[in-house]
């Protein structure tokens, strides 16, 4: 089929149109538009750009109060075995993590209360803003920044740590084999915490035959899915831990007005949290929150999230002009799309 036009036109048409378009192009004619414009505006009582868009501005700031996720603290049941049931788990870097594929066919219902699993699933997407934040899947930085924690030799003993957009939350297990003093982990969604990252510390926790230990000696490996028949819970390593749900100024809140003592953190880990400018400012404000004034926080991220817009750099653009942070890239991955790790510290800090 011929999908071409015909857009022929006799030759007095050409040029009259030629001669129109030439008077719509001229300065003259530009700036009569411009006059004519500027004067209806003022009759109409339109705003001008400028007021536009800080109408634009504050419209989308009400809209982002009001969806504003609240936070949650969620408790560590009794019975381990609850936490377990019906989960299968697999193993990487010789730390136990729970298989997404059982989840998404076994999650409903009250399990599933925030819907994300079947949203996920029906939009074949891993983040629908607002809504669902990507807890759900190992994002590909985690394993940079447990890769760097090793080399650095990066010290978690008697520390106080925060994995902050946990998702599996493997990044505070390994600070909790580094015999850190408190860890805790959040996540944007709910479900994530009690479906994926309580599961995934609980079952790194148990006692079959292994203890937590420093983690030092972690090589790769991908064994057959297993499910764990019984769970013997280690009391000592699952006190020092509690679990938080929520959009980050609200658990900063959460937090900060708890009547538990809440120390300032040593460590905030953090991975793939900054792949949308929109969050920046959220972020920015519970990392200057939390943190204790000689911590450090690591961030691990890709160079630019396409699609999204975010990126590390333009994150360090934001940074730098807020003017409370200093930051060092101390890692810079080149191998498929180009990653990093940031320290960031206060600027006044140790």
């Amino acid at each position: 089929m011929d999908f071409r036009f015909n857009f022929a036109v006799d030759e007095n048409e050409h040029s009259e149109a030629d001669a129109h378009f030439l008077l719509l192009c001229s300065p003259e004619h530009k700036q009569e538009q411009r006059e004519k414009s500027r004067g209806t505006a003022d009759l109409t009582g339109k705003p001008s750009p400028k007021l536009a868009a800080a109408k634009h501005q504050d419209e989308a700031a009400l809209k982002k109060n009001l969806c504003v996720k609240a936070a949650k603290e969620h408790s560590i049941p009794q019975d381990l075995n609850k936490v377990l049931e019906n989960k299968v788990m697999e193993t990487v870097l010789d730390l136990s993590y729970v298989k997404l594929s059982v989840v998404e066919r076994t999650c409903s219902g009250d399990a599933d209360s925030e819907g994300i699993v079947s949203k996920s699933v029906s939009s074949h997407s891993d983040l629908i803003p607002g809504v669902y934040e990507g807890g759900l899947k190992i994002w590909e930085c985690t394993f940079d920044l447990m890769d760097y924690f090793s080399e650095a030799e990066i010290e978690f003993t008697n520390k106080t740590v925060l994995d902050l957009g946990c998702g599996a939350g493997l990044l505070g297990i390994i600070a909790l084999q580094g015999e850190a003093a408190r860890v805790h982990f959040q996540d944007y969604n709910s479900t994530v915490i009690d479906e994926i990252t309580l599961p995934n510390v609980v079952a790194n926790c148990i006692s079959e035959g292994r203890r937590m230990g420093s983690g030092k000696d972690r090589k790769a490996s991908k064994p057959p899915s297993k499910r764990l028949r019984k769970a013997e819970g280690s009391p000592d390593v699952l006190n020092r831990c509690r679990f938080f749900s929520g959009e980050w100024s609200q658990v900063s809140q959460l937090l900060l007005n708890s009547n538990k003592p809440c120390l300032k953190y040593d460590l905030i880990l953090t991975s793939e949290t900054i792949y949308n400018p929109d969050y920046y400012s959220a972020l920015h404000d519970t990392l200057a929150q939390l943190l204790d004034r000689n911590g450090r926080v690591y961030l691990a991220s890709k160079v630019h999230y396409f699609g999204v817009g975010g990126g590390i750099y333009l994150f360090e653009k934001f940074i730098e002009d807020k003017n409370v942070f200093r930051t060092s890239m101390v890692k810079t991955i080149d191998q498929g799309l180009q990653r990093c790790i940031m320290e960031i510290a206060f600027k006044n800090s140790c």
